[in-house]
């Protein structure tokens, strides 16, 4: 199993403190072996000693406001190896996805044992609809390598079956119209929530510190989980507010319950601690959904301190 750190991906251009490792510019990288691993030819980069393999995506036409944009344009995906002074290697990489892929794709990077770090578009009116998954990871270069290749090929794989992304989460539908029984909800979650239409909000609030001043619930800094639908044929969307440390097991109890997430950001800069917000999608029972999200909240408080 891989020794994986947290690493915030090229959008967040920085390394968790508890898994700062310094590259070493003199060791060598095994680069044939991470070739072999992923299947893709790299190339070294001498003076920073990375060695970056890359994957086009011409699988499937891109546009942009009508125009077709080539992958060179942004369109590529890519795993970038340094080694560390102590005998290890840093993965980072940022993986080209189209929406149906991006779920399953990102359970097959954390099952591998590879960070999650940020999940985002580039584009305005792209047709179909781009994000762009950062990956990352601490530990040996090939098995690192084989993680990437696994990600790669769940692409292929989606592709295969698919040849063009898909317009729609799998899973359920959602009832009409909105009837759903906030009792239930609030017994399960353990919060007090609001109903309106039809429609029923739990959010939890946390605290942070910004400019020395603090901030809570009412700025922004918390959790919400808003429910619509029938309590048979529900959906849930909200915002996970969480600290850099609880990230990766956030994500993995959301993908083991079956919960879909559509962005991985952060919302402030310079807070004390940092909180990075993931929003998300359920959809099926309005009880199970609720139990979802409680072992999620469950999972997110053992890493909390």
């Amino acid at each position: 199993m891989l020794k994986t750190s947290l690493i915030i991906g090229a959008c967040f251009l920085a390394l968790a403190p508890h898994s700062i490792a310094r590259a070493d510019n003199t060791a060598r990288l095994d680069t044939a072996a991470i070739e072999a691993a992923t299947g893709l030819k790299g190339t070294l980069n001498k003076k920073e000693n990375v060695f970056k393999v890359s994957k086009p995506r011409t699988d499937v036409p891109t546009s942009i406001a009508a125009w077709k944009i080539p992958p060179f344009m942004g369109l590529t995906s890519w795993a970038a190896f340094t080694p560390t002074h102590d005998g290890m290697t840093v993965m980072m990489g940022d993986t080209v996805l189209f929406e149906d892929e991006v779920n399953p794709v990102m359970s097959v990077a954390l099952d591998n044992g590879l960070d999650v770090t940020a999940l985002h578009n580039h584009f305005f009116f792209d047709q179909p609809k781009v994000y762009f998954m950062h990956i990352g990871g601490t530990g040996d270069a090939a098995a690192l390598a084989a993680a990437v290749k696994k990600v790669y090929g769940k692409v292929a794989e989606i592709r295969t079956a698919h040849p063009e992304p898909q317009n729609d989460f799998e899973g359920g539908h959602i009832g009409s119209p909105n009837h759903i029984s906030g009792a239930p909800l609030e017994k399960i979650l353990g919060y007090h929530g609001q109903a309106k239409d039809g429609m029923f909000k739990v959010v939890i609030g946390r605290t942070a510190a910004m400019h020395d001043t603090s901030i809570g619930n009412e700025m922004g800094i918390n959790t919400w989980a808003a429910f619509a639908g029938t309590d048979d044929q529900a959906v849930v969307d909200g915002d996970f507010a969480m600290k850099e440390s609880e990230l990766q097991t956030v994500l993995k109890a959301m993908r083991h319950n079956g919960i879909n997430i559509v962005a991985i950001h952060q919302h402030m800069s310079m807070e004390q601690p940092r909180i990075l917000f993931l929003h998300y999608w359920g959809l099926g029972k309005a009880e199970e959904l609720a139990q979802s999200l409680t072992k999620v909240l469950q999972a997110q408080s053992t890493t909390s301190n």
